[in-house]
């Protein structure tokens, strides 16, 4: 059985070179061309072309007949949803988030985090008509969301250091862009056990979010309510969603094999 060390000799270039591609849509990279792609791989087009013939055979990527560009095709979906499905994390947040929103009607989410940023997995969706535009499968930084602050909050000086951009950037005049200031949050969040998103990734939008951790006793994702500003008022907060997201947290790392 080869060793990590003389794994990269069976490396096949060409399925590298198919990966590589199909990482350069995402955020919101929704199309690109042959050209764009070309530039990014470093590679010649009639290699780019190659590689898009044989992903689009298999339903990996799509052309838009419109545009002549490319865009991930419904395969690509389908893989994603299988991963998605297969984590013991999702199967046993699916129950916590629908009984969250049960007793509050408000859209509940789970979480992972993933190098510098939050991926929204699942969500179970209020029926207010006003209500946060879904976020499954998004990328969004971490020290600007609720759920990702629930991260950063447990980790070490150093990987704050490491994991942090040098500059924050500000989504709204809420996003806390001092790393000082973020830092002394941080601690807060630690002590509480819990997090909030003051209208600091996109105005008008609160978010509450806590830890799930597992038998390890290792953080695994957060479980998060959002909504908008004018119905999570700080007293509604305080009294009725902080205790429900903390408890939904609570209950779910207990299922993953939590012990305190």
């Amino acid at each position: 059985m080869p060793t990590k060390k003389d794994k990269s000799e069976y490396i096949i270039q060409a399925v590298s070179h198919a990966l590589d591609l199909l990482e350069q849509f995402h955020d919101d990279v929704d199309e690109l061309g042959v050209t764009e792609l070309s530039k990014r791989l470093k590679l010649h087009k009639n290699n780019v072309f190659r590689l898009l013939a044989t992903l689009e055979s298999r339903g990996y990527i799509e052309q838009n007949k419109a545009t002549e560009n490319y865009r991930l095709g419904l395969k690509s979906l389908e893989l994603g949803q299988t991963f998605i499905k297969q984590m013991g994390l999702l199967r046993q947040a699916k129950l916590a988030l629908e009984q969250l929103v049960e007793r509050c009607n408000e859209t509940a989410y789970v979480a992972i985090f993933k190098e510098d940023h939050v991926v929204y997995l699942d969500v179970v969706e209020t029926d207010m008509t006003v209500r946060v535009v879904s976020r499954v499968g998004s990328r969004l930084p971490a020290y600007c969301t609720a759920s990702g602050k629930v991260h950063l909050a447990h980790m070490s000086e150093d990987e704050l250091e490491a994991l942090l951009p040098r500059k924050l950037e500000a989504y709204t005049p809420n996003t806390l862009v001092c790393p000082e200031a973020l830092k002394a949050e941080l601690r807060q969040v630690a002590e509480q056990g819990y997090a909030i998103d003051n209208e600091e990734m996109d105005p008008g939008v609160r978010c509450i979010a806590a830890p799930i951790r597992d038998y390890t006793r290792r953080i695994v994702g957060a479980i998060s309510l959002s909504g908008p500003s004018m119905r999570f008022t700080d007293e509604r907060m305080e009294k009725e969603l902080i205790p429900l997201v903390v408890e939904a947290a609570e209950t779910l790392s207990t299922r993953l094999g939590y012990r305190t």
